[in-house]
């Protein structure tokens, strides 16, 4: 009698399979022997599995709220009765948040074009992401490396930022550049009575800097607001702080922030969100579009987990469960570094569709 398996295990091995849902995509990366074809490579990520499909995936919903957003605004939505912080209205509004440290990084030049061909309709940062944009204008970040020591570092003067090097003297230029003008803005506000918010700071740092590398000087130029809740939380702050002995006097209002960042959410037809990093500005941009019930497309590019209920590392569905996000939306996060992200992004959706924002933007 011939010897078999036990059946325990064969039923256990050998379970049979039903078949795969119609339409199911097969996995298939890109085959170099076809030659190196980054637009062929690239639109291979969306089979190939794990965070390359997530990527490929993110991609298509960028590509989604352009497509909405270079759609004609309904007749029925275009006499809303809005308050003046409503901008120019759009089919869809696309608000792209990120952390400070991609200003640092090289991430500031590809965020710089986008601002500068007016492809968003509304930015959120924090006070690094502000600051740092104005020090390139005036000095220049090094690369290093994680691994230097930050008691040398301190000793010669010289801050680190993960892998990038930044010389406290950067800071003494921007320091010497921002005082006459935090100084003028107090004058136009016991003068004028101008109320300052962080918007309108930065909007006015933007005019002031005059150079065509910032990412705000654009931001000015096309009338993009950006919105810094966390303003005084970087050097920024520290200058405030300084002026406030200087020359004390100077108020910069939140609220008025608050109902621009909300109304601009609340009177949109449709909205975007693209949101690079976690923290105060992930936040910030989903409570905005909670105040419409959720965002219609929203791309999230981040290597927090959830694991800690911390709002940074949380996924799509969480922000579902608190109107930040429609029910019926098919958002995509990115389990991934931005810096090695967003830039290839970019290059699959708002660089290749360039010419369609210009006529977009001469019609407005």
């Amino acid at each position: 009698m011939a010897d078999v398996p036990p059946s325990i295990a064969t039923n256990a091995v050998l379970v049979e399979s039903q078949p795969m849902p119609e339409g199911t995509e097969t996995v298939r990366g890109y085959d170099f022997n076809n030659g190196v074809n980054f637009e062929k490579l690239l639109n291979s990520y969306t089979r190939s599995g794990f965070q390359a499909t997530n990527f490929g995936l993110a991609v298509e919903e960028v590509n989604k709220m352009i497509d909405m957003k270079m759609k004609p605004v309904p007749n029925d939505k275009k006499d809303n009765n809005v308050d003046s912080t409503q901008r120019k209205k759009s089919n869809c509004t696309i608000f792209l948040s990120y952390t400070s440290n991609l200003i640092s990084a090289g991430v500031r030049e590809v965020l710089r074009y986008i601002v500068q061909h007016n492809m968003v309709d509304c930015i959120v940062t924090t006070a690094g992401g502000i600051e740092e944009d104005f020090i390139k204008c005036m000095a220049e970040t090094y690369i290093g490396d994680f691994s230097l020591p930050g008691r040398e570092l301190r000793s010669k003067g010289i801050n680190r930022i993960g892998n990038l090097l930044v010389p406290n003297e950067n800071y003494c230029k921007f320091e010497d550049w921002l005082m006459p003008i935090l100084d003028q803005m107090l004058l136009e506000q016991k003068e004028q009575g101008t109320l300052w918010t962080p918007s309108r700071l930065i909007a006015r740092l933007g005019k002031e800097i005059n150079h065509e590398d910032s990412v705000y000087y654009w931001a000015y130029k096309n009338d993009i607001p950006v919105y810094s809740p966390a303003i005084t939380d970087g050097s920024l702050g520290d200058m405030i702080y300084f002026h406030s002995y200087k020359n004390p006097g100077l108020v910069i209002d939140l609220v008025q922030d608050i109902r621009g960042v909300n109304s601009q959410a609340v009177h949109a037809v449709n909205t975007g969100m693209i949101i690079l990093g976690g923290g105060v500005v992930k936040h910030h941009t989903c409570n905005a579009n909670l105040m419409r019930n959720g965002a219609d497309f929203s791309v999230f590019v981040n290597t927090a987990s959830e694991f800690d209920g911390s709002d940074s590392g949380a996924r799509p569905d969480e922000a579902i469960s608190w109107g930040k996000i429609k029910k019926d939306a098919r958002p995509v996060k990115v389990y991934g570094e931005a810096s090695l992200i967003f830039p290839l992004m970019v290059a699959q959706s708002f660089a290749k569709r360039e010419k369609e924002f210009k006529t977009l933007n001469n019609q407005d």
